[in-house]
């Protein structure tokens, strides 16, 4: 389960920026607090000058992430972020912003700035060290990829507008570029071949079907052709025939010509050569490699094993409050029994069709949504809405989020993987109750849209993407069912536990996969052992993990940091203690770093005391 935005360089869909140990930025000299949303931006002219100058060379660089602040300047464009020169144009960008940014005097900022200072500092120095990875050699996989994304954009029901005639000719612009980005990735890929940087011959095999689904011959049975099946009646008819012809000239030769291009390449040549290991450690240089995944998408100078013990502590921990749910509905059997209950149990699939499933989760948000109010005073403008997830990509992908338009022009969207209703488990996915939390209302709808309309904070701070804060409050929100009026029925609160499980076993599988030798199979293996899931499920989890080094870890992590504020600040304040207070607070600054996130918070519990 993740919240989605669009591909950055060398990772995935709204990823985490984060920061190697050796370059954390300084700790601060005092408090730093951050403005609420409906406070007008105060920002030093030569600091406020710097966010808006990296913002707008990053608004050209990333052309995609633009369309979620609304701003649609390059909406014809998809520049070649596979090639050396695009690289070295971005080391160029940081170390010229991180230079002019240590000119600035720290000290005589505002509370509010040198938390942005603070910020701003972590996220260079982390895209400096991101760009010292080797990850250009392995350019997608079934995860997270740019071929995996156009989709999303094109069929035009996502976040690409197709409003206006321009519009439509945007997208034609930006899929013309699709051919040479690939060919740019197989010259990528080729390069991984001779250093032995390759990906596990499983995830290749899982991204062929999805590259061979899109690379669909008749333009007309294409989801790129969804545009021009709601061409607006407004549209002038010699528009509506010239962008017809264009579109399926598109579709056949920029895009289904070159998603087969890259399905043979994948399939005839890398194939052969792909590793049947799982982890980062077989590569070249891997172990650093893992370590830089583990400290950027935690924000944590945590070591790999220290996480590794985490673990193992919290499975333990976890099992033994499931154990309790077990008594208490006066089940007879072991742990793995009851698991075994809850999977095949027929009562917890009652489902028929896809819109029986997605109806259950609006009901969860009807029956939730009068207690919000007691624990948020701040509520997201952006609409929101579930959506099962597309065909082509259903298989390999896990609920997610993405996020709406700052303007409400479009819904925030929860995004549910349905391959069969009549087999979708209301305790096993895990609970529906606690994923809706998690990935939607209040879990990332809230967090992301919140952030997205915040005017007062600079643009880049808009777009921050720290997985550890992202996901520890997606995680974090699941244990707040019961204050919001759900997990009255001991299943879905055994399978909300269920999900804290998972989280738990995956700081034990990631680490172990990538520097224990744990294989693919004993880490299936080890999964089904100790918690609630399906073959099926565990072994899309697995391979998510060898595809996303490091970022399983972010959810325990952020999770555990965000109980232990609470847990100090219930503490140092007592009564005065407010929980909505300080959810309010938690989300006021959007996504950062935990340790800027602890210092903030600390300035804020110095204020209520």
């Amino acid at each position: 389960m993740k919240a989605i935005l669009l591909p950055t360089v060398a990772a995935g869909l709204w990823l985490a920026a984060g920061l190697p140990a050796a370059a954390q930025a300084p700790p601060a000299k005092t408090s730093a607090t951050v403005t609420s949303a409906a406070a007008k931006p105060v920002a030093s002219a030569p600091l406020a000058a710097l966010f808006n100058t990296y913002s707008e060379e990053q608004a050209r660089l990333f052309p995609l992430d633009g369309i979620f602040l609304g701003d649609n300047r390059y909406n014809d464009q998809l520049p070649n972020d596979q090639t050396h020169a695009f690289r070295q144009q971005l080391r160029q960008s940081y170390r010229q912003h991180l230079a002019a940014l240590r000119k600035v005097n720290r000290a005589g900022l505002s509370a509010d700035d040198r938390v942005s200072y603070d910020i701003f500092e972590y996220l260079l120095t982390d895209k400096l060290a991101e760009l010292q990875q080797n990850s250009w050699l392995m350019p997608f996989a079934q995860f997270f990829s740019l071929p995996n994304t156009l989709p999303l954009l094109g069929a035009g029901t996502g976040a690409q507008p197709f409003k206006t005639v321009k519009d439509y000719d945007n997208w034609l612009g930006r899929a013309h570029g699709f051919p040479v980005w690939a060919d740019s990735a197989i010259a990528n890929f080729r390069a991984g071949m001779k250093a032995g940087v390759v990906l596990p011959k499983v995830l290749v095999l899982k991204t062929i079907p999805q590259l061979e689904a899109l690379a669909v011959a008749d333009p007309a049975k294409s989801l790129f052709y969804g545009p021009i099946t709601k061409l607006p009646a407004s549209f002038a008819e010699a528009d509506k025939a010239r962008l017809t012809a264009a579109y399926q000239q598109a579709i056949a030769t920029d895009l289904a010509a070159t998603y087969q291009k890259l399905a043979t390449f994948l399939k005839t040549e890398y194939l052969p050569q792909a590793r049947t290991t799982a982890g980062l450690s077989a590569l070249p240089g891997g172990a650093q490699a893992y370590q830089y995944f583990v400290q950027t998408y935690t924000t944590t100078t945590k070591t790999p094993e220290e996480i590794y013990q985490t673990g193992l502590r919290e499975v333990k921990r976890i099992q033994a409050e499931i154990g309790a749910v077990k008594t208490q509905v006066g089940f007879q059997g072991d742990l793995p029994a009851f698991f075994a209950y809850m999977r095949d149990e027929p009562k917890f699939r009652p489902f028929k069709t896809p819109q029986d499933v997605l109806a259950a989760y609006e009901a969860i948000h009807q029956r939730m949504a009068p207690n919000l109010s007691k624990l948020f005073g701040r509520t997201p403008k952006t609409p929101f809405e579930v959506r099962p997830v597309e065909a082509f990509r259903a298989a390999s992908s896990s609920a997610q989020y993405s996020p709406g338009a700052p303007d409400g022009s479009r819904p925030g969207i929860f995004y549910v993987p349905i391959l069969d209703a009549t087999q979708y488990s209301t305790v096993a996915q895990p609970a529906m109750e606690s994923l809706f939390l998690h990935e939607a209302i209040p879990g990332h709808h809230y967090q992301i849209a919140l952030q997205l309309e915040n005017k007062a904070l600079p643009k880049f701070r808009q777009m921050s993407q720290y997985s550890a804060y992202m996901e520890g409050w997606g995680l974090y929100t699941e244990s707040l069912g019961k204050e919001l009026g759900l997990y009255t029925d001991p299943y879905q609160y055994a399978g909300a536990l269920g999900g804290e499980l998972h989280r738990a076993i995956r700081l034990v599988v990631d680490v172990g996969l990538h520097t224990k030798g744990m294989t693919r199979e004993q880490a299936i293996q080890y999964m089904m052992a100790n918690e609630l899931i399906s073959e099926q499920g565990a072994t899309a989890e697995v391979e998510r993990y060898m595809a996303m080094p490091g970022q399983a870890l972010s959810y325990k992590i952020g999770q555990l940091k965000l109980r232990e504020l609470r847990a100090k600040y219930e503490k140092q304040l007592g009564k005065k203690f407010n929980l909505k207070a300080f959810h309010d607070e938690l989300l006021a600054g959007g996504a950062m770093p935990l340790a800027v996130l602890e210092r903030k918070m600390d300035a804020w519990a110095t204020r209520i005391k």
